[in-house]
Parts: C-alpha cells; sequence; structure tokens
C-alpha cells in the first residue's frame, strides 16, 4: 500500500470512529488487533471505543498530524471533551478538557493490527490544577495569617497584629 493510500485508510477509519459506525470497525481492525501489548481481537478493541464513547458523550477524534510510512501510521490526534467522571484517574467530573494523544499505528494490509498510545494526561492535570491550586491557596492564606496572628478579616481589610510588646 502507497503512503497516500495508508493515508486515507486510515482517515476512514477515524471517520468511523467519530460517526460510532461499531458494525464497520472490522474493516479497518484485524481479529487479531493489539492495543498497547494487550489482545483485545475487534470485539474487545469495539468495547474499549464503546466505553470511550459512554463515558466521554462528546468524543470526537482530530487528526492534528498524520505521517504514513507502510505499513506504519503515526498521528498526533486532538480531543476537545468533557468527560463525566473520572477519566485517567482524575476526577474530571464534567469540565472540558483539551489534550492530545500520540498513537503509532501497524497495519496488515488494510487493518489496524497493532496500536501504541500515549495520552497527555499532564495536558489535562495542568487545566485542572487551577481549581485545584485555589483551593489550596485559600487554605494556606488562611494558615499564614493565622500564623502571623491575623485572622481572616484583619487580612481581608489589611489590619496588622497588634504587637504584644507594645
Amino acid at each position: 500500500m502507497t503512503k497516500p493510500e495508508l493515508s486515507n485508510v486510515y482517515r476512514d477509519y477515524i471517520a468511523c470512529l467519530n460517526r460510532q459506525d461499531w458494525p464497520a470497525l472490522g474493516r479497518f481492525v484485524h481479529e487479531d488487533v493489539k492495543h498497547n501489548g494487550e489482545r483485545l481481537g475487534v470485539s474487545g478493541y469495539r468495547r474499549m471505543l464503546e466505553r470511550d464513547f459512554s463515558e466521554i458523550p462528546d468524543l470526537s477524534f482530530h487528526v492534528e498530524l498524520l505521517v504514513s510510512d507502510p505499513p506504519y501510521i503515526a498521528s498526533r490526534l486532538r480531543f476537545n471533551c468533557t468527560p463525566k467522571g473520572e477519566f485517567l484517574g482524575l476526577a474530571v467530573c464534567g469540565r472540558r478538557v483539551s489534550f492530545a494523544e500520540n498513537v503509532f499505528y501497524e497495519f496488515r494490509g488494510e487493518k489496524i493490527a497493532e496500536v501504541w498510545s500515549v495520552i497527555d494526561k499532564a495536558a489535562i492535570e495542568a487545566q485542572l490544577a487551577p481549581h485545584q491550586i485555589d483551593q489550596e491557596e485559600s487554605g494556606d492564606a488562611t494558615r499564614q495569617g493565622q500564623a502571623n496572628g491575623r485572622s481572616e478579616t484583619d487580612a481581608a481589610v489589611g489590619r496588622q497584629p497588634a504587637d504584644p510588646q507594645g
């Protein structure tokens, strides 16, 4: 298969995912497909994708970068979505996050035989961090004010602590 032909097959596969056209998945995925070293087969691969779409209802795959070197594809996929609950062990809980997935595929003929995938979890953590940092800083400010002999009210209005010596 030529580079342009393999690229076209891959783009058709991504379109299949975005349509959630699960009956057509077998056109693109080999019966013995492996994902990150684990043999899933087409049915396991489909269950993985169905679970992803169930947990992330607005999931959509966007090809940001595509390199074709038959029988391999390297792709950077971009996601801007709203996971319902936990995602990659992070409490996303309905917050919109944007991240990339770097993924390599090995094809046998026109079908994906093996997938190696790495998701940019740090990008998600960074988007969740401001919310967590705001809560932590609020607690830190309270503790810092108390350590300096200032109450939260004193700190809020700019009062300095009384000098105990006089």
